[in-house]
């Protein structure tokens, strides 16, 4: 199967001139540079190579340079691959032999212990793993890897969906997932990143936190609204037998707790209407 690489880059001269040299060793079909209205040189660096640059007029995010390049490529397999040197260039072919080996749809590069950028990010990353994993009900070893080979027909699908942010990795994978489509995973070893990141630890960080709701809402509403409803009626039922014993009486806030976990459960069930028409295709 012949694949194209795609790179989202914003002011990664430094890091894709270590990059490209390595990706040229490579069989890939194409390499595309999708330039986020970079203010350095890095459509410059990318002219000393035979790589394809697309340039945004200005910055759209990494979600929407993730888009832009997989319109652009033309293979069956489309790999994805940040400019910062941290996704090493002799693990494509592993992913892209694991996807052939298998039969995956995608193959998502998962992280090792080592490879975690800081305590509170790679804690961060494993509530994620962790919280996603449950709702799919298969272990998911990295949920946010943006290193990854997909099909490129089948990624094509989902683009309305992804955001142009940082999360797109989450909303792919899930996406993934619930159009019953095969996810792989294979471990990788990340060295530290060339340059300065472009994550900003508190507009991102509370960003991320959404990570958490998205993840539920792509998959199953239902079963992150259920248990919510469900604690609703259950503490409605205890505070009803409370003040009956205590007080003979039915009080206005048992009803607001039964009432509520009503509205929360109709509000999941139609949630998971909305996600299911999202798939219909």
């Amino acid at each position: 199967m012949n694949y194209t690489i795609v790179i989202p880059a914003k002011n990664e001269a430094l890091g894709l001139s270590t990059l490209l040299p390595k990706l040229e060793n490579l069989n890939a079909h194409e390499i595309i540079v999708v330039d986020d209205g970079s203010s350095d040189d890095t459509c410059g660096v990318c002219a000393q190579y035979n790589v394809t640059v697309i340039s945004h007029p200005y910055s759209k995010g990494n979600g929407a340079s993730i888009k832009t390049g997989a319109r652009a490529s033309s293979t069956e397999l489309t790999v994805f691959m940040d400019a910062d040197g941290q996704h090493r260039p002799e693990d494509v072919s592993g992913l892209v032999e694991e996807l052939k080996k298998n039969n995956y749809d995608m193959v998502v590069g998962a992280r090792d212990a080592g490879s975690q950028a800081g305590i509170f990010r790679g804690l961060g990353n494993r509530l994620y793993n962790l919280f996603s994993s449950w709702v799919v009900g298969r272990k998911i070893p990295d949920l946010t890897s943006g290193f990854r080979v997909v099909k490129t027909v089948l990624f094509l699908e989902f683009l309305s969906l992804l955001p142009n942010g940082f999360s797109y990795p989450t909303t792919i994978t899930m996406s993934f997932f619930r159009a019953g489509y095969s996810v792989g995973y294979r471990t990788i070893s990340m060295p530290p990143r060339i340059g300065k990141s472009h994550l900003r630890i508190w507009k991102d960080g509370a960003r991320f936190l959404i990570i958490i709701f998205k993840v539920g809402t792509l998959y199953s509403p239902l079963k992150i609204f259920l248990p919510f409803a469900a604690a609703h009626f259950a503490l409605g039922i205890a505070y009803y037998s409370y003040t009956f014993v205590t007080a003979g009486r039915f009080t206005n806030m048992s009803a607001l707790l039964f009432s509520s976990s009503v509205i929360i459960f109709l509000i999941g069930l139609v949630s998971e209407q909305i996600s299911t028409l999202l798939y219909k295709k």
